[in-house]
């Protein structure tokens, strides 16, 4: 079983990569083959498959095999991890704010 920490490390350096956020932009929109998601990139079909494995062992996509073909489409569950993560820290920031404000409003 992975860790809450590596899965977590494992998804924030995946999104550290602009063409993999917008590779999950592009798919959270509707499922796309291989080839669909390569076409808009001065990529190779070789380092759109490795961003691509990078994206699938992070569980932020999952593909799917019909035919000849594969589709990838977003999954959520990855990033719900990500949010509740950073979820903790917008409370704590959020929290320290507040008293800040009110210390400032103090006469």
């Amino acid at each position: 079983m992975v860790d809450y920490k590596t899965r977590l490390d494992s998804i924030f350096s995946s999104l550290a990569d602009p063409t993999r956020r917008d590779i999950l932009k592009r798919v959270s929109q509707k499922e796309l083959s291989v080839s669909d998601i390569a076409r808009p990139y001065d990529l190779t079909l070789q380092a759109i498959s490795k961003h691509l494995a990078v994206l699938e062992k992070a569980k932020l996509v999952r593909k799917t095999r019909r035919g000849r073909e594969q589709f990838i489409s977003l999954s959520p569950a990855a990033l719900k991890t990500a949010d509740a993560y950073l979820e903790r820290y917008r409370e704590l920031w959020e929290e320290r704010l507040d008293r800040l404000e009110g210390f400032l409003k103090q006469p």
